[in-house]
């Protein structure tokens, strides 16, 4: 089992003097890439003269996320492909489990590890926590971390399961699957397409897992902050495309159009908050999504769609009104 592990870069000199260390020390067995976003700081200079057996992939613009892994893996060959950040620091033995998962779980086709936060290393990380979950207004969570709310990690997630979505923070999926899907949708830019990618995928009967045996410490932020209008942006309006894509017409529509009042609600609370630039952002989002609808609504799949896509009604109806904060105790497994 050949894995490529990939770090998408684009201006993080910074990162990769930090990072690095601990990927090519505990990632025996494993090519390790750069994809560069035509970085301009001195990045690719770095490398090579640090690290001269780091494959390095240079794209010739800054196309996001979505469109710099899909630019970048197009010159990598492997048989698994791990997406990881350049803000992650890997542990010991971190790629073993992964491989284990893959070879016992046939039908595995993305994995994620354990997300724990790099400052607070007790604790599950936002971006991706213990695997990655929605609600049926399409409202992404995670164990271990619902909004703004992180569980400490006390062994509850140490276990393989079946999740609905892999964080791009550190995901391992099988080439040929990411190959047969076409990639990340290169529309969203950034935030979310991994929801989307993990979503198409399951529609066309694949299966995502998270592997608990395994653990990164995510440091969060590096590239927008939870709290940056931008991200608020992208995360509601790729929300919205990932709805229209991934669900059956009779679905899809009624969802949008419920999510119109639950964003007009989400943009009220922001105004009492006095967070008038995230306001403004879900506004901007929505104006976004129907300018792009029927180009969005044209992409949808052509498998059947999975109908059993949520594991909890709202939960924004169950964090803000029954004070929901635990993972397992809005499941019951």
């Amino acid at each position: 089992m050949k894995i490529a592990v990939v770090i998408l870069n684009w201006n993080g000199e910074a990162l990769l003097e930090r990072f690095l260390p601990s990927v090519m020390k505990h990632s025996d067995g494993a090519d390790i890439y750069v994809v560069d976003n035509a970085s301009t700081d001195g990045s690719v200079d770095f490398l090579q003269q640090h690290y001269p057996t780091i494959g390095i992939v240079q794209n010739s613009s800054n196309g996001g996320f979505a469109k710099g892994y899909n630019d970048g893996l197009e010159h990598i060959e492997a048989d698994i492909f791990c997406l990881l950040n350049s803000d992650v620091e890997v542990t010991p033995n971190w790629l073993e489990p992964i491989k284990d998962a893959f070879k016992s779980i046939p039908e595995a086709s993305i994995i994620q590890p354990k997300i724990l936060d790099l400052i607070q290393k007790d604790h599950f990380e936002y971006a991706g926590a213990a695997g990655g979950f929605i609600d049926m207004f399409g409202y992404p969570f995670c164990r271990g971390r619902i909004f703004q709310t992180i569980e400490k990690d006390e062994g509850q997630y140490n276990d393989i399961r079946e999740v609905f979505w892999a964080t791009g923070a550190c995901m391992f999926i099988k080439s040929d699957v990411f190959q047969k899907l076409g990639g990340f949708d290169e529309d969203y830019f950034a935030h979310q397409e991994e929801i989307d990618l993990c979503w198409r995928a399951k529609n066309a009967g694949h299966k995502v897992y998270y592997v608990g045996l395994s653990s990164v410490y995510h440091l969060g932020g590096s590239t927008l902050s939870n709290m940056n209008p931008k991200k608020t942006f992208l995360n509601f309006r790729n929300s919205l495309y990932s709805i229209t894509k991934n669900l059956p017409r009779k679905k899809a529509i009624p969802l949008v159009l419920a999510r119109l009042v639950l964003d007009a609600l989400a943009a009220l609370r922001f105004v009492f908050q006095l967070k008038f630039d995230h306001c403004f952002a879900i506004l901007q989002a929505h104006l976004s999504f129907y300018a792009n609808f029927i180009k969005m609504y044209r992409k949808r799949e052509k498998a059947n769609f999975i109908l059993k896509y949520h594991i909890t009604t709202s939960i924004v109806w169950s964090y803000f009104v029954h004070q929901v904060e635990n993972f397992n105790i809005l499941v019951k497994d």
